[in-house]
């Protein structure tokens, strides 16, 4: 099925048009690519690292735990764009991995340092649920990856997958509760990332879900007469 170029897609950069793949292609579907390799090793590099520090009680390793995963994660992008094998199934696969990462440094830094554990938990619902919901999300509409939302709903993209929403969603909230150790602080922010996540879920909910090309279709005595992209009669 042809597409023709959308006003949202008209307006981008050069740099962003089609040789970025930013739609999906069901041809190119497959998860065996050199990005997924880099997302699995990096995952378990560091999910190994954030057990062995918190078997060790050591506050070193959980760093670096986190700097691998955050370096891992870049790089697997990074690879997925140079090789030009982005996929919807390597994006859900980075995305499901990142959780787990995620999971391991924090509940690491909760063994280490319980004090935090209040903001940490509060971190984790909107990470773990909320930004989940929203970062699968785009397999609603025929893009590749999050990445690529701003051909949706720009505003959502900025504060979500742009690079500077990424890292105040992320790395704000790490940095500063390790080099701070203050609850009320780290409460604080995740509260503030929560009511931002929050925010963006009920904007997604409003955008609705795309109407196929051919018009929304008309069931049948026995189930759907057509499928999305084809004309019903």
């Amino acid at each position: 099925m042809q597409r023709s170029a959308s006003t949202s897609e008209k307006k981008l950069p050069t740099e962003s048009r089609p040789g970025h793949r930013i739609w999906a292609d069901p041809a190119r579907e497959t998860f065996l690519t050199a990005a997924s390799a880099v997302t699995l090793v990096r995952t378990v590099l560091s999910v190994g690292l954030a057990v062995a520090a918190a078997q060790q009680e050591s506050r070193t390793l959980l760093l670096v735990a986190l700097g691998v995963y955050w370096f891992g994660d870049s790089l697997d992008g990074w690879v997925a764009r140079i090789t030009d094998r982005e996929t919807r199934a390597g994006a859900i696969f980075d995305i499901l991995c990142d959780r787990l990462c995620c999971a391991a440094f924090y509940v690491g830094l909760m063994w280490l340092v319980p004090e935090v554990s209040v903001a940490v938990a509060i971190y984790l619902v909107q990470f773990m649920v909320v930004d989940m919901y929203l970062s699968i999300a785009f397999l609603a509409w025929p893009v590749t990856s999050p990445n690529y939302f701003y051909v949706v709903d720009r505003t959502l993209w900025l504060w979500n997958w742009s690079k500077p929403g990424k890292t105040v969603n992320s790395a704000l909230f790490a940095i500063l509760l390790v080099v701070t150790e203050n609850v009320w602080l780290g409460g604080a922010i995740a509260l503030a990332l929560l009511a931002l996540k929050s925010w963006s879920l009920l904007r997604l909910v409003r955008l609705g879900l795309p109407i196929p090309a051919g018009g929304p279709v008309e069931p049948g005595p026995t189930g759907p007469t057509g499928a999305p992209g084809a004309t019903t009669p």
